[in-house]
């Protein structure tokens, strides 16, 4: 049975991983917005090591809690550009950065109404370029025993689905290979290699 996976904003290896092994896979639109989760966040690995990126979403009288699909993106701040030039300055010199990034940054500079929306295209773009042909269909209800990977839970999703192998790191010189980071780092550094690594 097809799983259901929560939407992510560049969202981490093992999301994909787990997208590899099915044909189509439900994603989870009648849930409440999760703060401090990978739908507004993601990690990349910088000149330091782990970086932490994430937006700010707007709420109604004080309330997130909100289904996913109502919740608006906030641009009143100019995070957009501060998460592309962090993304920059970490994947410049990585393999295969410049064959995505205009692409990938205009998803970003289009400046999507909702949260639903931005995730929804930032994942069918990776899909696209990874070349996997998922399919996603969003639920028609909630789904209570949806995956979520969560960036506080630790989970073994990687060992589980035999991707958990090293591939190439700009910066693994200095910090050495580090897991389950944004989907961008794999495709960055492997470009249409990936897809290899995910099956």
């Amino acid at each position: 049975m097809a799983p259901t996976l929560t939407i992510a904003w560049f969202p981490p290896t093992e999301y994909f991983a787990l997208l590899a092994k099915y044909s189509s896979v439900y994603v989870e639109a009648c849930e409440n917005y999760q703060k401090q989760s990978w739908r507004n966040r993601c990690c990349i690995y910088a000149a330091d090591g782990v970086q932490t990126l994430n937006f700010p979403v707007r709420h109604r009288d004080g309330r997130f809690n909100l289904p996913i699909r109502e919740i608006e993106v906030d641009y009143s701040t100019p995070w957009v550009e501060k998460a592309e030039r962090c993304i920059d300055t970490a994947y410049r010199s990585s393999a295969y950065f410049d064959y995505y990034r205009d692409e990938l940054f205009a998803i970003l500079d289009a400046h999507p109404q909702t949260l639903w929306e931005l995730d929804m295209r930032v994942i069918r773009f990776f899909l696209a370029k990874i070349g996997l042909r998922t399919e996603l269909v969003p639920t028609t209800s909630f789904a209570p025993e949806h995956v979520d990977i969560h960036p506080k839970r630790p989970n073994g999703l990687l060992h589980e689905l035999g991707a958990d192998r090293p591939y190439y790191q700009v910066f693994a010189d200095r910090h050495g290979f580090i897991p389950g980071l944004s989907i961008m780092d794999l495709l960055f550094n492997e470009g249409p290699a990936s897809i290899e690594y995910l099956l």
